[in-house]
C-alpha cells in the first residue's frame, strides 16, 4: 500500500468522523469526508471540510454519501476510484446514539438503529471491497465501542446491541477479508461525555407512555449515569485521540497493526473483556488451523 492513502470515512460531519478526516489529511492522505445532504443539513460541515483543506494546504474533500442508501453509497465510492484508480482505506465510523428505557423504542425505531450502526457497514463494504479484493491491499477500520464488552449503564440498549452486531461484522470480516491481503483494525471509544455531539444529538423513544412509566420509577437514571460517566473520566479526557489513534494504524505497516485499539478514558472493562475474547478466537484458530486468517496475507 503506499504511504499516501485514498481513504473514505463515513459519517464524518462531525464528532469522530471530523476530527478523523483533518488528521488523516494532516498526515499528507487524500481524505474523501464522507456525509448526507451536502447541500442541505450538512452544507455547513461539508464546507467548513473543504475550508480546511484549503486553509491547511492537505486534501480533504466532502463527497455525498447517505449510509443508509446503497445507491449514494455506490456513487460515492465509485467517484473516489474514478477519481484515483484505487482506494486503500475505508473507516466505518457512521453512528447513532439513542437514549431510553429499552420498552419504549418501537420495533421500527430499533431496526432503524442497527441500520445506522450495523446494516450499513455491509452497504458500503458491498461497494468498497471489490475494489480492495482486486487490489490484495487494503485497510478496513471499524469504529466500535467499548460498550460492546464493558460497562453497560441502562437506557443505552438499542445502541449497545446494535454496536455489538458491528462488532461482531468486524471480527468475522477480519478473517474472511485476511487471504485477500486487507486488514483490519477495530477501534474501541469508550464514553466521552465531552467534546463530541454524541450525547446531545440522540434520539429518544417514540412511546412516551412507557418511557413516562419508567421514569416514575427509575427517575432521572440517564442524567446520573451522564454524571458518574463524567466522574469517572480523567480531566485531560480528549475525544481527538481517537482520530490520533485512527491516524497511526493508517500509518502503521500492513501485517503489524493492532487487531484492536482501546480509548476508554473511564476504563469501562472492555479492554480485559476483549482481551480475553481476543485471545479465545487466536487460540481457536490455531486449533482448527487456520492461523494464516488471523493477519493480512503479505
Amino acid at each position: 500500500m503506499p504511504s499516501k492513502k485514498i481513504i473514505l470515512v463515513t459519517g464524518a460531519s462531525s464528532g469522530f468522523g471530523a476530527m478523523t478526516v483533518r488528521g488523516l489529511a494532516d498526515a499528507g492522505h487524500v481524505v474523501y469526508a464522507g456525509m448526507r445532504d451536502i447541500t442541505g443539513r450538512n452544507t455547513a460541515a461539508a464546507g467548513e471540510a473543504a475550508e480546511y483543506g484549503q486553509a491547511h494546504g492537505v486534501d480533504l474533500r466532502p463527497i455525498e454519501m447517505d449510509v443508509s442508501s446503497q445507491e449514494s453509497v455506490d456513487a460515492a465510492v465509485a467517484a473516489v476510484v474514478t477519481d484515483h484508480g484505487r482506494l486503500d482505506v475505508v473507516v466505518h465510523n457512521a453512528g447513532h446514539m439513542v437514549l431510553g428505557p429499552l420498552e419504549a423504542f418501537t420495533p421500527e425505531q430499533l431496526a432503524s438503529v442497527y441500520d445506522t450502526n450495523a446494516v450499513s457497514t455491509q452497504r458500503v463494504n458491498r461497494a468498497v471491497l471489490p475494489h480492495l479484493r482486486r487490489q490484495r491491499d487494503g485497510l478496513v477500520v471499524w469504529v466500535g465501542s467499548s460498550s460492546t464488552r464493558g460497562g453497560t449503564p441502562p437506557y443505552l440498549g438499542p445502541y449497545f446491541a446494535a454496536k455489538a452486531a458491528e462488532d461482531s461484522l468486524a471480527v468475522s470480516y477480519a478473517a474472511e477479508l485476511a487471504r485477500f491481503g486487507i486488514d483490519t483494525v477495530i477501534i474501541v471509544p469508550g464514553s466521552f461525555t465531552t467534546g463530541t455531539h454524541h450525547f446531545a444529538n440522540a434520539g429518544h423513544p417514540a412511546d412516551p407512555e412507557v418511557a413516562a412509566a419508567y421514569e416514575a420509577v427509575y427517575g432521572d437514571l440517564m442524567g446520573q449515569v451522564a454524571g458518574k460517566l463524567a466522574e469517572l473520566a480523567p480531566a485531560d479526557a480528549d475525544p481527538a485521540e481517537v482520530a490520533r489513534s485512527i491516524v497511526r494504524v493508517v500509518g502503521t505497516e500492513k501485517g503489524r497493526r493492532p487487531f484492536r485499539v482501546h480509548i476508554d478514558p473511564a476504563d469501562d472493562g472492555a479492554e480485559t473483556v476483549n482481551r480475553v475474547g481476543d485471545l479465545v478466537r487466536r487460540d481457536f484458530y490455531r486449533r482448527v488451523e487456520l492461523e494464516d486468517l488471523l493477519g493480512p496475507a503479505q
